[in-house]
């Protein structure tokens, strides 16, 4: 499609002009009709206030019913919109971008919760974005905030799935992120017994989310674990959609492992990653007859997967990992699961991850361009080098994954291999070359 990627529509802040999102309001109501209910909320950087803004505007002009949560986390959001009624969630994020990107994820009513918006509607809305018809309306007010009374209905969900637990004699490092999850931060966990120490927690709309912290940029999560002796620490994304985490010696604790120590609690025989995961992960699936189903890149994929064949559990090395009986990743819930093992088992997250061995990886991400990224998929030089690359690998008993990323403008370079070394020097030979030839 021309501008939903793998996780909605994303690019820099300015390209969603009031005549933009009108559109995408138009092609909502083409898919769906004009008798349907939206629900507004996003993340907090400075874009997404006058982002609501101008929705608000495009439903109301359009006679549309709507509501406002403000800032909230995805997951929040699309919890909340299906409990609480409504046909539709617009979530205004860019997730883990900087602040001058936004992006637009809709959910719709599945079966039983929110899913993503299904390719006809997609396609709807990509059509009236490509029309040449453009709108002029007044300014309007938000017509109501929700925003308390959704924070309710979520807090009691994440209390509800977690059961009976005790968090007493915690004590945990959270990096927010300066995002969504700045609203209910420690919050939850304070309530089930757990000291938390909290950085980066700032809910307003402005300039700092992601910048230098959250689950992009784990030194600062690492420095307060470390300088406070905490138990572990926890990292979101701007959106709270993912989470990664910290453990007492400081070592990062990805999407992977958390699959894992959960996967394992929970005696589940079966589990969904991507083509990203870690070998380590693939092995340790394997030596413990797990079934393992692999999907191309992207939540979104993961889901599927799981709803089609019955998985309780999936997710990405990223930090995006659906849980049982969920629709959609939630770095909340995920969080509050993993400190429900290390509670129940009295083991340290250090112990918990130390379930396989990670295999040698490493990951470059390359700028490029649109260009750059369709000559990567087309061109017979790239081809030819991405040929030449998995030969080298073979003799490091490993694999290569070369794909442009479809949030960011940037190639990502995989791999996997025997050597940390072997690979480090592939890969960036790999990077110069790819950078000369597309």
């Amino acid at each position: 499609m021309k501008y939903f990627g793998t996780d909605g529509i994303r690019g820099k802040a300015e390209m969603f002009t009031s005549d933009f999102l009108t559109k995408i309001i138009r092609g909502l109501i083409n898919y769906a009709g004009d008798n349907v209910k939206i629900m507004l909320g996003g993340d907090t950087r400075e874009s997404t206030e006058w982002i609501l803004q101008d929705l608000s505007t495009a439903c109301e002009s359009f006679g549309i019913e709507y509501s406002s949560v403000g800032v909230l986390s995805t997951p929040a959001i699309n919890y909340c919109f299906y409990e609480m009624g409504f046909d539709f969630a617009i979530d205004v994020t860019a997730s883990h971008n900087p602040y001058t990107d936004n992006g637009i994820k809709i959910f719709e009513r599945g079966t039983t919760s929110g899913i993503k918006l299904c390719e006809a509607g997609c396609s709807s809305i990509e059509n009236s974005l490509d029309s040449k018809e453009s709108f002029t309306f007044a300014s309007t007010t938000l017509r109501e905030n929700i925003h308390d009374e959704a924070i309710s209905i979520y807090k009691e969900h994440l209390l509800n799935y977690l059961e009976t637990v005790d968090f007493q004699g915690l004590q945990i490092g959270m990096d927010c992120a300066n995002g969504a999850t700045s609203v209910i931060n420690k919050e939850v966990f304070e309530k089930l017994g757990a000291k938390v120490e909290l950085i980066n927690a700032n809910p307003s709309y402005g300039t700092k989310i992601n910048a230098g912290c959250g689950s992009t940029h784990l030194e600062p999560l690492k420095d307060l674990v470390t300088k406070n002796h905490l138990d572990f620490g926890i990292a979101f994304d701007g959106d709270g959609d993912r989470c990664l985490m910290i453990d007492n010696q400081e070592n990062e604790i990805d999407g992977d492992q958390i699959i894992a120590i959960l996967a394992n609690f929970l005696e589940l025989d079966q589990i969904a990653v991507t083509v990203m995961a870690n070998q380590g992960l693939l092995n340790w699936a394997k030596d413990n007859k797990i079934v393992t189903e692999i999907t191309a890149v992207g939540d979104s994929n993961v889901a599927e997967a799981m709803r089609t064949l019955n998985i309780k559990i999936g997710g990405e090395q990223s930090g995006h990992i659906i849980l049982p009986n969920e629709a959609t990743g939630d770095g909340m819930l995920t969080s509050l699961m993993v400190t429900k093992v290390i509670s129940s088992t009295n083991k340290s997250l250090h112990e918990l991850a130390s379930i396989y061995q990670k295999s040698p990886q490493v990951i470059i991400n390359m700028p490029a361009t649109p260009d750059q990224k369709e000559s990567l998929k087309s061109s017979d030089a790239a081809r030819t080098i991405l040929l030449e690359y998995n030969k080298k690998l073979e003799k490091e008993h490993g694999r290569l994954l070369v794909r442009p990323s479809g949030t960011e403008p940037l190639i990502r370079i995989t791999m996997w291999g025997d050597s940390q070394d072997s690979i480090n020097t592939l890969a960036n030979e790999l990077k110069d070359k790819l950078e000369k030839n597309l």
